[in-house]
């Protein structure tokens, strides 16, 4: 297995890492899995684990000197490593459970590579910090944000840090909102590709410390290197201290979709 990986460079040894999770994944699609209570109605499946485990499995063989941090298992490696690879075996957890497609497998080296994985639809999203590509059966190309779609997913997922400054849901029944784009509620982090893809005018959700996290590091590579707007509910670019998360296609989508969350915050009477 270690030889299979050597001198693969970050990039495809994402890429790799997220395929071995992906097939996991697929396999084990439809099957009746063993739940694991993570608490607040958060569960993981045998299949987390599954992928998981397959996922590490080959950045360990590939770079033995990085750490690792999964959303099941923890960390790994040595500690005080200068790399650091973040891993979400199976983002759509829910989705999955009860016979939804509509998953992905994220693997992203800190500042660096990442991949994420449509396991079902056998496409890859990756960038190797610089640019982004997408790879489906064999054939490459470059990634191209666009808003034509005007769809925008929103993540409605608990807890809500920000309340009441700002609620998704509240977003939804906003009326520049409704004027202006489609929701639509995926429920994993295979829409922030979507949105380097050209698949989705914009993403949207709540949450604290994303560009560190296991759910969102790959999706905001990938994001940046195909050119997208990615900031905080602040507008500010994303980095370590901040809040909630807006991917989008263009400026002028970020900026119509600014306009209403700081017309969120202001309250109902400034609408």
């Amino acid at each position: 297995m270690i030889d299979s990986y050597v001198g693969l460079d970050d990039t495809e040894v994402a890429i790799a890492a997220a395929l071995a999770g992906g097939d996991v994944v697929r396999d084990l699609y439809g099957r009746r899995l063993t739940r694991i209570d993570k608490g607040a109605g958060d569960f993981a499946t045998a299949a987390d684990v599954a992928a998981e485990e397959a996922i590490l499995g080959v950045i360990g063989a590939a770079r033995p000197d990085d750490a690792l941090l999964g959303e099941e298992s923890g960390r790994h490696g040595a500690r005080g490593a200068a790399r650091q690879w973040l891993v979400d075996p199976l983002c759509g957890t829910l989705n999955y459970a009860v016979g939804s497609a509509l998953v992905a497998v994220n693997v992203a080296l800190s500042e660096g590579a990442a991949a994420v994985v449509d396991p079902f639809a056998g496409e890859v999203f990756y960038t190797d910090g610089q640019s982004a590509r997408t790879r489906r059966e064999g054939a490459e190309a470059r990634l191209s944000p666009s808003s034509a779609t005007r769809l925008v997913d929103v993540n409605l997922d608990p807890p809500f840090p920000n309340a009441p400054g700002f609620r998704a849901v509240d977003l939804l029944a906003h009326p520049r909102f409704v004027a202006d784009f489609r929701p639509r509620v995926v429920s994993t982090s295979l829409a922030l590709a979507w949105v380097a893809a050209g698949k989705r005018a914009a993403y949207v959700t709540d949450g604290t410390e994303l560009c560190g996290s296991v759910h969102f590091a790959a999706g905001i590579a990938v994001c940046r290197a195909a050119g997208c707007v990615v900031t905080g509910l602040d507008g500010a670019p994303i980095g370590p201290d901040s809040r909630g998360l807006v991917a989008a296609a263009d400026a002028g989508t970020h900026g119509q979709l600014m306009s209403v969350i700081r017309d969120l915050g202001r309250g109902p009477a400034a609408r």
